[in-house]
């Protein structure tokens, strides 16, 4: 790990930066470019949460994912696909189809089921022990990395403060609450396991039709669990409300813009910067859920919310 690192990017792609001794590899893409893609994915990631949270008050949480991914899959794939991007094999669609049920259906989709029942910030701070989550599951893995003194260290902080945010719920909330937040951790396990998969597993060279077979294959089978779920016969489309439309279609819309930029910043960026998503969204995910969610957030919280994102930024630093 000290001449390669990696950083597994949400939709399960994985970038690196190869070092040579003391020499590091050069971008050429100038700051403000870079900062303002940064500012996309801090913006745009961070704010999904509230934006799911609005969604879900008047829409069946997988019946409405299903849509969205679809939607933006399906779109996503057509027009790289137009733009010249091989065509994926028959393997291709199968790993990328695995690392989209994993992420979308085990990972978005538990948030989205989750946000029902506790606040949006608590969901982003839940959310941001997916690095911890990895690198747990990369030490269990036949030849995976083993995390050092400081990564153990950051990964029992991060732990804790987790526990924290569940004490807090089971003290002060419903059992109900209590469910949701353990609902986030779960789904965080399962975006860690496809982002992990997705790391070795033969894809498509293009991340951009990645992403596209991945939400596509997440969004159908998101229809399967919403039937389970019996969404379709409690669904009315006269019942959503304004801000839960306007919010879905951000989701669908705009969304995919922040994934844009990931991908541009991968190759344009030094990776520890771009790393960075990782503990800001969630900063931006508890100022957005105030001002715009009315959520309390009490000393507790920010406490919980320090030893997290300070467990990622232990965690993600280089150990140079």
């Amino acid at each position: 790990m000290d001449s390669l690192q990696t950083l597994a990017a949400p939709a399960g792609r994985r970038a690196y930066v190869k070092q040579s001794g003391s020499a590091a590899q050069t971008f050429h893409a100038s700051p403000l470019r870079i900062w303002l893609a940064l500012s996309a994915v801090y913006v745009i990631w961070g704010s999904t949460y509230l934006a799911i949270r609005f969604t879900v008050e008047t829409t069946p949480p997988f019946l409405s994912a299903a849509a969205r991914f679809i939607v933006s899959g399906a779109s996503l794939y057509l027009w790289r696909r137009a733009a010249g991007d091989p065509k994926p094999t028959p393997v291709e669609w199968r790993n990328s189809a695995i690392v989209g049920i994993l992420l979308l259906v085990g990972g978005n989709g538990g948030v989205v089921w989750a946000v029902q029942f506790i606040p949006s910030n608590l969901a982003a701070l839940l959310v941001a022990t997916v690095p911890l989550w990895m690198i747990l599951i990369d030490a269990l893995r036949p030849r995976g990395d083993r995390p050092n003194a400081k990564a153990m260290s950051g990964i029992l902080l991060g732990f804790c403060g987790a526990l924290l945010l569940l004490g807090w719920t089971a003290e002060n909330a419903t059992p109900a609450n209590l469910y949701g937040a353990i609902a986030v951790l779960v789904a965080s396990f399962f975006w860690a396991i496809g982002s992990i998969y997705g790391k070795t597993a033969a894809l498509p060279a293009s991340a951009l039709v990645t992403t596209g077979i991945e939400m596509l294959a997440g969004g159908i089978v998101q229809i399967a669990v919403a039937y389970l779920f019996d969404e379709f016969s409690s669904f009315d489309l006269h019942a959503i409300s304004l801000r839960s439309e306007l919010s879905w279609t951000y989701l669908t819309v705009i969304g995919p813009i922040a994934f844009v930029a990931y991908a541009w910043l991968l190759r344009a960026a030094p990776i520890p910067q771009v790393a960075t998503y990782s503990y800001v969204n969630p900063l931006v995910a508890m100022i957005l859920g105030y001002f715009l969610g009315k959520v309390i957030i009490t000393p507790r919280i920010l406490l919980a919310a320090g030893l997290i994102i300070g467990s990622v930024v232990l965690v993600s630093r280089r150990k140079r």
